[in-house]
């Protein structure tokens, strides 16, 4: 009987004594926890959620030397998406504070940029599935670099092969709903903890600083995206078509052409006057990719 009895609270004391170190665990393979104002940490208690904390900003780029450098560069290869990606790592590398994320009511700082793109399998294509390629975007790469890097995971994806998303998804779908509701769960709560490992967080898409969705592509001006609450991406990008609009140039009206983009911000990762000196930093790019792209490598720069 008083075995019984020890048995009965040492079971509860030992889940209470694991919960209380799996709270004081703040290591993480993909980020390092940062110190932060106390208004930014109460933040994370009164804004808990990314839907709760999200910002949209637009942005407009006057694309006439974007265009007339993206003809130069067509025989690469390189396309708007391309482009894009550079203009973000840039901003990225020269905003680092744009590059930090919430988990587990806490702020990290990452420890590389990373940058999510998404794909047609097929071009033009209403049935074609929705694809994602990840990147790691490394100090001293240069735009040349970037474009065969891109372009050979646009290959992988439309190769017509299963690649491991794609098995990773043929897998989940095999069990029951309820049973899918659960591993959901159970996901979210140990990356509260910080025990997911790196390998999964190192592929997956949504584990990511920029997710960048070319619309442009497709025809289409820009949607305002949301933010995934699974994951840890903070910024979507989204990129419309080029179109002719009036806008004030050199103190008069006239037809210019523009590219239209939409930044979803997570607020809790920074205020908005850092996501603006990045917005601003993307968009210089944008403008004269040649000044920042034609020579050398993409980021660091002199």
């Amino acid at each position: 009987m008083a075995q019984m009895s020890t048995a009965v609270w040492l079971v509860p004391a030992v889940l209470v004594a694991l919960w209380a170190l799996a709270h004081l665990k703040t290591s993480r393979p993909d980020g390092t926890l940062e110190r932060i104002h106390p208004f930014r940490r109460i933040m994370q208690y009164i804004m808990p959620t990314r839907t709760e904390s999200v910002v949209y900003y637009d942005a407009y780029v006057d694309a006439e030397r974007l265009l007339a450098w993206l003809t130069t560069v067509k025989p690469t290869g390189a396309d708007m998406t391309h482009l894009t990606l550079a203009a973000a790592n840039i901003a990225l590398a020269q905003t680092p504070k744009m590059n930090r994320f919430i988990v587990g009511r806490r702020l990290y700082m990452r420890n590389a940029r990373w940058l999510t793109f998404s794909l047609k399998r097929a071009r033009m294509d209403r049935e074609a599935q929705i694809s994602t390629v990840k990147l790691k975007f490394p100090d001293g790469e240069t735009f040349a670099d970037l474009v065969t890097r891109v372009n050979g995971g646009i290959g992988e994806e439309r190769s017509g092969k299963k690649t491991r998303g794609d098995k990773e998804m043929d897998s989940f779908n095999l069990f029951p709903r309820p049973v899918l509701r659960v591993a959901a769960w159970a996901m979210g709560t140990i990356d509260y903890f910080n025990l997911l490992p790196g390998w999964f967080i190192e592929t997956d898409p949504m584990y990511t600083s920029i997710f960048v969705a070319n619309l442009g592509s497709l025809g289409m001006a820009p949607g305002y995206h949301h933010l995934f609450e699974y994951g840890t991406c903070p910024l979507f990008i989204m990129v419309g078509k080029v179109e002719d609009k009036v806008v004030p140039h050199q103190g008069v009206p006239a037809v210019r052409p523009i590219l239209h983009l939409r930044f979803t911000y997570d607020e809790r990762i920074e205020d908005g006057l850092n996501a603006k000196y990045g917005i601003d930093r993307c968009v210089e790019v944008l403008e004269d990719p040649a000044k920042f792209l034609d020579s050398g490598p993409m980021w660091p720069r002199a």
